[in-house]
């Protein structure tokens, strides 16, 4: 697709429901995407699960919780809207607000889920699978080489990482873990995740830009 052709043109019908989930607040209102944005993060995330369990058979729940946090946070939902060309859609009188992350990642869940309540769960699958299997490989690198690239910056400075379960929360089956990251004299910071693992990989990740500028 080239950057002449708007791709979300290819997906939006007649239906008013598409005008809904571009429509931004207006005089202090609440946004009308609002309520298809709750939609939208369901269905992309039971999509997105879906993709990771066929993709990668040979990995555990951890590792899929992994992905899943960078292919379904606001800044890889905000790069597949302006991909999409969904800042030059957006209904509002604010220009500055079509760069915005957050609006623009809420604004990609709500097509979402208009497109799954206008065309169904197949043609919402179509549109996530086409946007996001480019990112399945690329997802898990960051994250998941924090730790060894925070160890090996700490062990050039005669340390080692130092990691401390602060809080765990939630029920069995959907926990929250935070996490401190630290090198002593160096610095310290924390972070969350749904596993201990993954609280440690963001720890590490956060406590190596803080050191690095990276």
């Amino acid at each position: 697709m080239t950057s002449s052709v708007l791709p979300v043109d290819e997906i939006i019908t007649n239906n008013p429901i598409y005008k809904r989930a571009l429509t931004l607040a207006n005089h202090g209102k609440s946004a009308p995407y609002e309520r298809l944005e709750f939609l939208g993060d369901r269905v992309l995330g039971l999509i997105l699960a879906d993709m990771l369990y066929h993709h990668f058979p040979a990995e555990n729940e951890g590792d899929w919780a992994m992905r899943f946090t960078l292919l379904a946070q606001e800044k890889t939902l905000a790069e597949i809207a302006k991909q999409i060309g969904l800042p030059k859609r957006l209904i509002t009188q604010d220009n500055a607000l079509r760069q915005n992350s957050s609006i623009l990642a809420d604004v990609c869940e709500a097509v979402i889920a208009a497109l799954y309540l206008d065309q169904g769960l197949e043609k919402a699958r179509q549109f996530v699978q086409t946007w996001w299997t480019p990112l399945l490989n690329r997802s898990h690198e960051t994250i998941k080489d924090a730790k060894s690239a925070l160890q090996e910056w700490a062990q050039k400075h005669q340390q080692m990482p130092q990691y401390t379960v602060i809080n765990r929360i939630g029920p069995d089956h959907a926990p929250l873990f935070t996490i401190e990251a630290k090198i002593e004299g160096f610095g310290e910071t924390q972070a969350v995740g749904p596993s201990k693992k993954e609280a440690e990989q963001n720890a590490a990740k956060q406590l190596l830009t803080q050191l690095t500028g990276e």
